[in-house]
């Protein structure tokens, strides 16, 4: 969904190959131990509300996540085989003192509990033959971020079912967070074998996410990096074309010759996969050896994430040109780029730009400069471009701000996000443009100038990345009695009429309520409402709208900046109805217009397409129809007919967006910033739920659509 945007809201379109990133803020595995302390009186129930995954499902009603929830009517239930296991992962390693299950009659005669440091190797911390079944609370000694209950016989012909598996103990730290630097980045990499030219192993560490490395088809192959020093690695991210591996390990070497396993599975998925472990090498590969197609391996990008941290320069090198005085050849400021002056591009604003102006700039050369407010050492310079960029351009530096020196000269500029390593002194630094490559004038986001001396301005601070293991800071349960309307201290309604042409009228919570059984309803509803601020119905050009529906937000109670946020929801599903869970900027409020202010579509459904879900951001150089995203699908399901559990996961890198846990669309800012535009996701966000009635996207109802149409939220939950 969109705050106010002045352009129509389409269906995003998105390639197939798209390369998905690493997801945000990876946690370092510590070591499992069996230990012979006692368990600790002050024990936490570190479980609810965390990543779990299982053997198997029953149906889609009982997912592995419904057993940590913390919601005794909601249960994960497996298919009818032994053994079947259910794991939760805590985040970070934590001492486990004692676990409950809150079985449904589905049980376990035969089980164990079990730890992991790595989700694959497992240690058995208590185990029986002689489960009751019921309610049993177990103490058990152990030390992992892994918990498994493993069950190898059943009491029933079912399968295994929990209501609730609740994980008490002491919540581990972890001495140093996973990178979110991807360190295979441009290293040297070999491969096996390669399909032919266009295909080598460099393609796949390049960050590209239209370059990729291949294989002959043929079993075993691998593809192989050389770190360039022994790292703790901690993560890998695979980001697989079609022909993907079904079975492979994760390896790492101290001298690319003798390998250790990190990881191994025989049950790839393909797409793109996140890997927690935990080893130590120079080197690290992918050592295929089932392929899932008839062809070879195939890979996008193979990004490997380490412990360490980010040295700065030795030398102190800063940003030196933070809201520093700025001049240019031209400015804009007209209704396509208002106030879009010189000092647009000094503010650290990534959202706003400066552009040639329209009516006299769109010839070459053009140029802006900053001030440094005293001589500098100029080290490196970064340019944001905006599409209208340069393709044959210097970097210049001068004492006065008349006489130029060139250090850095290119003719083959190719936009987006350019870091350059340079070489001068001078008070000035100006981006000189000789050529364009569009018709169009100049434009940066962002001209940021690093090195010594000068008389710098500290930028402000980013927000701190989320904790780990992240905790609840924010929830609502929707427990309320039947009738009840959203909790005020909670939640504000958005009345009004709707954008992107829809022809609902949003309510002042008339259509927005709790069921008494655990959920909130936003129902839509085909009712006339008179009224000025009513839509135009595009068939009888009337302002009464014939529709009405609930929409809300935490603008005025809770805003936040990074974390995972999720919801539980039963969408709506007939034609042009518009479900939407989504954040907006919250800046939008106190002025920012729409898409300055960023926006993440965390979910959206269309009724016309019942077995897809659509995931997407927006920002001034990527929205509407252009916003950067993809659709989620389970051809042949329907997704208004159960709930799903919608996720992201957002730090100041990573956007991770995941429905019933499977993760399936990772944006990562570098690769957003040199492929669509700037991130501009680092300020605080509020939660926006409506369910909207016709609009650009989903068309109008017609004759097949059925009103009342409720969408049911059994929760919404914020953890940092």
């Amino acid at each position: 969904m969109t705050g106010s945007p002045p352009t129509p809201f389409a269906r995003r379109v998105s390639r197939r190959s798209i390369a998905l990133a690493v997801v945000a803020a990876l946690v370092a595995v510590l070591a499992v131990a069996v230990t012979g302390s006692p368990a600790q009186a002050a024990a936490t129930l570190l479980s609810q509300g965390k990543t779990a995954t299982a053997s198997s499902v029953e149906n889609a009603g009982a997912p592995a996540s419904a057993a940590v929830d913390g919601d005794t009517g909601t249960r994960w239930s497996s298919a009818a085989a032994d053994p079947q296991w259910l794991q939760v992962d805590l985040g970070a390693a934590a001492t486990i003192s004692q676990v409950i299950l809150n079985w449904e009659t589905a049980y376990a005669t035969a089980y164990q509990i079990q730890t992991s440091t790595d989700g694959t190797n497992w240690t058995s911390i208590r185990s029986t033959t002689t489960g009751a079944g019921g309610t049993e609370t177990l103490s058990v000694t152990g030390t992992g971020r892994y918990v498994r209950v493993y069950g190898t016989q059943r009491a029933t012909q079912y399968g295994y079912s929990l209501w609730e598996f609740q994980v008490y103990g002491t919540a581990g730290t972890a001495d140093a967070g996973c990178g979110t630097t991807n360190a295979a980045l441009n290293k040297t990499a070999t491969a096996s074998s390669t399909e032919n030219s266009g295909t080598p192993a460099s393609a796949a560490v390049d960050g590209s996410t239209g370059t990729r490395w291949s294989s002959a088809a043929a079993d075993p192959q691998w593809l192989q990096v050389d770190l360039g020093s022994s790292q703790s690695i901690c993560g890998v991210q695979l980001s697989w074309e079609t022909a993907y591996a079904t079975a492979y390990q994760i390896q790492v070497s101290t001298d690319g010759t003798n390998w250790t396993s990190v990881h191994s599975t025989t049950t790839g998925p393909g797409a793109t996969e996140l890997i927690t472990l935990s080893g130590t090498g120079r080197y690290i590969r992918m050592y295929g050896t089932q392929r899932a197609t008839q062809y070879g391996y195939s890979l996008w990008e193979f990004q490997v994430f380490t412990t360490g941290t980010t040295t700065p320069p030795s030398d102190g090198s800063v940003l030196l040109s933070y809201g520093k005085p700025a001049t240019a050849s031209t400015y804009q400021d007209s209704a396509n780029c208002s106030g879009c002056t010189p000092a647009k591009a000094f503010d650290e604003d990534p959202a706003t730009r400066w552009a040639t102006s329209d009516a006299t700039g769109w010839v070459d050369p053009g140029w802006i400069a900053v001030d440094l407010g005293a001589t500098a050492h100029i080290d490196k310079v970064v340019l944001q471009w905006d599409p209208a960029y340069a393709t044959a351009y210097q970097i210049q530096v001068s004492s006065d701000g008349t006489n130029w020196t060139s250090i850095y000269s290119t003719t083959t500029g190719k936009g987006f996000k350019e870091t350059l390593t340079v070489d001068g002194n001078g008070r000035y630094v100006r981006m000189y443009g000789t050529a364009r490559g569009t018709a169009y004038g100049y434009s940066l986001w962002t001209f940021d100038v690093y090195g010594t001396g000068g008389n710098p301005t500290a930028p402000p601070a980013l927000p701190p990345d989320p904790g780990n293991p992240e905790h609840l800071v924010w929830s609502d349960e929707f427990n309320a009695a039947s009738g009840t309307t959203p909790d005020s201290s909670k939640w504000t309604a958005d009345a009004g009429a709707g954008v992107n042409n829809e022809l609902e009228y949003y309510t002042d919570n008339k259509n927005a309520y709790q069921d008494g059984n655990g959920n909130l309803v936003l129902e839509a509803r085909k009712e006339v409402t008179p009224g000025s601020s009513c839509p135009m119905d595009p068939l009888s050009g009337s302002t009464t709208c014939q529709y009405t529906s609930g929409r809300i937000n935490t603008s005025d109670h809770f805003n936040f900046t990074y974390g995972h946020v999720e919801a539980r929801i039963k969408v709506t599903g007939t034609q042009g109805l518009w479900p939407a869970f989504w954040l907006l900027g919250s800046n939008f409020k106190t002025g920012t217009p729409w898409p300055n202010c960023g926006e993440i579509d965390i979910m959206e459904h269309v009724g016309k397409v019942a077995d897809t879900v659509y995931s997407t951001i927006h920002a001034p150089a990527y929205f509407g129809a252009a916003g950067y995203g993809l659709p989620y699908t389970v051809a042949g399901s329907d997704f208004a007919s159960a709930f799903h559990t919608y996720a992201l996961d957002w730090d100041s890198g990573h956007m991770t967006f995941s429905v019933d846990g499977n993760a399936f669309f990772t944006v990562e800012r570098s690769t957003l910033e040199q492929t669509r535009g700037p991130w501009v996701y680092d300020h605080p966000f509020y939660i926006i739920l409506n369910n909207a009635v016709g609009g650009d996207w989903p068309g109008a109802p017609d004759a097949s659509t059925v009103f009342p149409q409720k969408m049911l939220i059994d929760y919404v939950r914020v953890s940092q």
